[in-house]
């Protein structure tokens, strides 16, 4: 069972200063996810590598700094608009450089960090994903990847959506959630919604969302998605503005239906899609905070992103700060 309530840091490379705020950034969630000894400022240098090659070769970029759904270590993820590279095996050689700098940029980041993937297209953009875990930590898992980003509302304190998992031996059960309104509230339900899901154990879906509809009569609700994967399946069960869909590598996506309501409140008489998943195929949960135009003429490029590269793609393309934004992005299990 995971869960995560804490929310990803944001520092946009508008600046050259914002290399210091991203390394600061790292060594801070560094600590607080409990590395220890060098490993906070081998994250700082980590992020600041990434940061420097945002702010010297790109534009519109950022970094979004956070714990990996997993839960152990930091995970660094640099996105920009282009220009991109033609190959960046090359670009991450030491000594490689497009500038007058000493190119020990992407070459250094490999080195540090624990994981790192990297997919790039000339004219589009980079996206970077790297981590950095006490050695010998990272679990080894046959499961596919996910990617998650969980992010706070601009000039907000507390961030009022959640998510959270449960494996048994043949599924895969996901809950997004995003608590009414903004702020401590909203954070409240929240985290009602979580541990109530994740109390529950493996229930049917709709067993799953009584209980959290009875555990949120006591706080101003929220909308909430449910999602179940299996062997070339996924079930989906949703009420409010929690948006699903099942993508494919060839730029298919289909949306899955949420009932209007609000659970803890007005729970609507809910109901149970099951869809088939090719192999390949990938389901993505967001709420409201993530724009759900990117569905509407996705590129197979963007389709085919691993798991927390194409979170992170969607969130920096698509994000309202003016609300709490949760993505959740899954390979499913092997399709029949």
């Amino acid at each position: 069972m995971t869960a995560h309530g804490l929310a990803a840091t944001l520092v946009r490379m508008d600046h050259y200063s914002a290399v210091h705020l991203a390394a600061n950034a790292a060594r801070a969630t560094a600590q607080s996810c409990g590395l220890s000894g060098a490993l906070p400022e081998r994250a700082a240098v980590l992020a600041s590598e990434l940061a420097s090659n945002v702010v010297k070769h790109a534009k519109n970029g950022a970094l979004y700094i956070q714990k990996p759904p997993d839960g152990t270590g930091v995970q660094v993820i640099a996105v920009d608009h282009g220009p991109g590279m033609a190959d960046p095996a090359l670009c991450m050689a030491d000594g490689y450089t497009s500038t007058n700098s000493l190119g020990s940029g992407l070459g250094a980041v490999q080195r540090m960090a624990s994981e790192l993937t990297i997919r790039s297209r000339p004219g589009a953009g980079t996206l970077v994903c790297a981590r950095l875990s006490v050695p010998g930590s990272t679990p080894v898992t046959t499961e596919p990847a996910l990617g998650t980003l969980l992010l706070t509302a601009e000039g907000e304190q507390e961030c009022g959506d959640g998510w959270a998992v449960q494996r048994n031996h043949d599924s895969r059960t996901f809950a997004v959630i995003d608590g009414l309104g903004h702020g401590k509230a909203a954070s409240d339900a929240s985290r009602t919604a979580v541990q109530a899901f994740l109390d529950a154990g493996d229930a049917p879906l709709l067993e799953l969302l009584d209980c959290l509809h009875k555990a949120l009569r006591r706080t101003r609700g929220a909308a909430v998605a449910l999602l179940r994967l299996r062997p070339g399946s996924v079930e989906h069960c949703g009420v409010g503005n929690v948006r699903a869909a099942l993508t494919t590598p060839d730029g298919t996506v289909r949306r899955m239906s949420p009932r209007p309501g609000v659970v803890g409140w007005n729970l609507p008489a809910p109901h149970v899609e099951r869809m088939t998943a090719p192999a390949g195929s990938s389901v993505v949960a967001h709420t409201d905070g993530i724009d759900d135009a990117w569905a509407r003429q996705p590129t197979p490029a963007l389709l085919r992103l691993p798991a927390p590269l194409l979170a992170a793609a969607l969130a920096h393309s698509h994000r309202l700060s003016r609300d709490d934004a949760t993505i959740l992005v899954s390979g499913t299990t092997r399709g029949t």
